[in-house]
């Protein structure tokens, strides 16, 4: 008896959160299509006196739900905190800015003041940040600290109406005496680039107030993390920053060192898979030596690091005595390079602090003496190379819309269009993005088949996830081109003798993170469209149903790696269930 009650007391609490104010009905799944189903919801809103947070995390939120609870909202002036991060899977992206519109309209009414604005892990797109711009432009935003929309496939345009708002919101706060003191911007996974990284940047040295700045894997490159950096050091605050897996090049990592010089209370640096290589690591290397007191975590991991500038990296974290992790990992020291990094770390009695080396990549192919100097000729080379095609590959698509416009033109005129451009598999599959699986066309499936070595189990499961990691559950064009492209793929290869399944399984695996790889293999970052894609795979005839229970053994696990696809893997699971019940 007495512990149902403290069962019943701990799932009110909770819920309720009354200590903090915060009402929450997170991770709980609901489908929330209309005013009806938020019913209790809105009540419970209603009821809840100097309510400070709303936890909708992990349901699915309608327009018609939206507004309800918007309405509730209207009269809660002593509201803070809106913890709205994945609520709209499975909605049309046509009902998401409305939705925000209304909730931010809302919040204006009743006159809150946020403090955490978090929509992470909605897709909405440039439209979405539009449903929000009046909102970060309103006094309801002169007081917020922490802004997060990771993964929310913003792009370019959504970075630039992001930064424009920001600005806009600092300039009204600031003639009211309360300037906008942001302090934490988190904005991975958004497709920024080097255009949407210079708008930022803008609004980020305006502010001058950042101490978390995280944007993973946003496609920037050296122009970008350049005015990122010139944007970091009017933020003396800053305490951690986070720009994994963008291509930072000598010139940008440079820049950056330069940046971080004058910065004192900055504790975290990742700037691993940013190919800061050599120079740059150098450059890094004598900032840590020079400033930097307290930096705990710094890493270089993934950047095609030789061993003499590893060494140097090694050496300058001499007499940082709160770090806590040195991550070189994935870089290109050789046994004798990772060895002499480890015996230098010993030297200094910081052994443990060295994280693994495991994953070295060896030696480069040249050994000269003067590598160092040759790898920078090469490099300026490369990076040249690397710029070049990016802006070929943007031309390239203004051209394409250029001949869309001509041919509409002239077709009205019954001149007959001009010739497409052929549709790039290897381009999709290098940076896949649902525009381009869409511009392959029709034949996009076979187009794919023919990319990828399918006798390959390896090679196979990478191009899946590549081709999984576009999937929108809110757009019918883009789901289905998805899954049809992932069938004619997979169902070739299972039709093939002389592939091997469990090997493909186990490629997969490791490419999720779920098991470690003996081949130095790197996990990617799992996205809910790899699960979503896989639920669909695993009910397909093709694929084998002893595979199925060793998917399920290991998504069953509790894994980080899974942490951001709750609804995905909990659906994944649900399926797989339910084929093991019935075979």
């Amino acid at each position: 008896m007495a512990t149902d009650i403290v069962s019943q007391l701990a799932d009110s609490l909770a819920k309720t959160g009354v200590e903090d104010g915060e009402l929450s009905y997170k991770g709980q799944g609901q489908k929330l299509d209309d005013a009806q189903s938020v019913g209790e919801m809105v009540k419970e809103i209603q009821d809840f006196e100097g309510l400070q947070a709303l936890r909708l995390e992990g349901n699915t939120v309608g327009l018609e739900a939206a507004q309800a609870i918007a309405k509730a909202l209207e009269t809660k002036k002593d509201f803070k905190r809106c913890h709205w991060s994945d609520m709209f899977t499975g909605r049309l992206r046509s009902e998401i800015p409305p939705s925000l519109i209304s909730l931010g309209d809302a919040l204006m009414s009743a006159g809150a003041r946020l403090t955490v604005l978090d929509l992470s892990d909605n897709a909405f797109g440039p439209d979405g940040v539009k449903g929000i711009e009046k909102l970060l432009k309103s006094p309801s935003c002169f007081t917020l600290q922490e802004l997060r929309l990771n993964n929310c496939g913003m792009g370019i345009g959504g970075g630039k109406i992001l930064a424009a708002s920001l600005i806009q919101c600092h300039k009204k706060s600031s003639t009211e005496g309360t300037p906008l003191c942001l302090k934490v911007f988190v904005a991975g996974r958004n497709r920024l680039e080097n255009e949407g990284a210079k708008a930022l940047a803008q609004a980020f040295q305006l502010m001058g107030s950042l101490e978390e700045v995280h944007m993973p894997q946003n496609g920037i490159n050296h122009p970008g993390v350049t005015a990122l950096a010139t944007a970091m050091q009017h933020n003396a605050g800053l305490r951690i920053l986070n720009l994994n897996d963008n291509t930072f090049t000598e010139k940008g990592a440079i820049a950056m060192a330069q940046a971080l010089k004058n910065l004192r209370s900055v504790q975290v640096i990742n700037f691993g898979d940013c190919l800061v290589r050599p120079a740059g690591a150098k450059a890094i290397a004598e900032t840590v030596s020079e400033g930097l007191p307290i930096l705990k975590d710094l890493n270089l991991s993934y950047g095609e690091i030789t061993d003499k500038a590893a060494l140097a990296v090694a050496e300058a974290v001499k007499g940082k005595d709160q770090l806590e992790k040195l991550d070189l990992n994935g870089n290109c020291l050789g046994e004798d390079g990772c060895r002499a990094v480890k015996e230098a770390m010993e030297g200094i009695n910081m052994g443990d602090i060295l994280g693994s080396l495991s994953d070295d990549e060896g030696e480069p192919e040249e050994d000269d003496e003067d590598e160092d100097d040759d790898d920078e000729d090469e490099d300026d080379l490369d990076e040249e190379l690397e710029e070049e095609e990016e802006e070929e590959e943007e031309e390239e698509e203004e051209e394409e819309e250029e001949e869309e416009e001509e041919e509409n033109i002239s077709n009205k005129f019954s001149t007959p269009p001009s010739a497409p451009r052929p549709p790039d598999v290897a381009s999709f599959l290098s940076f896949p993005s649902p525009d381009k699986l869409l511009k392959l066309g029709t034949k996009r499936a076979l187009l794919i088949e023919q990319q990828v070595n399918v006798s390959d189990a390896a090679k196979t499961a990478e191009a899946f996830l590549k081709i999984a990691s576009v999937y929108k559950e809110d757009s019918s064009d883009v789901k289905a081109a998805v899954l049809e492209s992932v069938d004619a793929l997979l169902k070739k290869a299972f039709s093939s003798a002389s592939f091997q399944g469990y090997n493909f399984v186990s490629s997969l695996l490791v490419l999720l993170g779920l098991i470690k790889s003996e081949d130095k293999v790197k996990p990617v970052l799992v996205v809910p469209g790899h699960l979503q894609a896989l639920e669909h795979v695993v009910q397909q005839d093709y694929f084998p149903k002893e595979s199925v229970a060793v998917l399920e053994a290991f998504m069953s696990r509790n894994s980080k790696t899974l942490e951001s696809c709750g609804s995905a893997r909990n659906k994944l699971q649900s399926t797989m269930q339910k084929l093991r019940a019935e075979s």
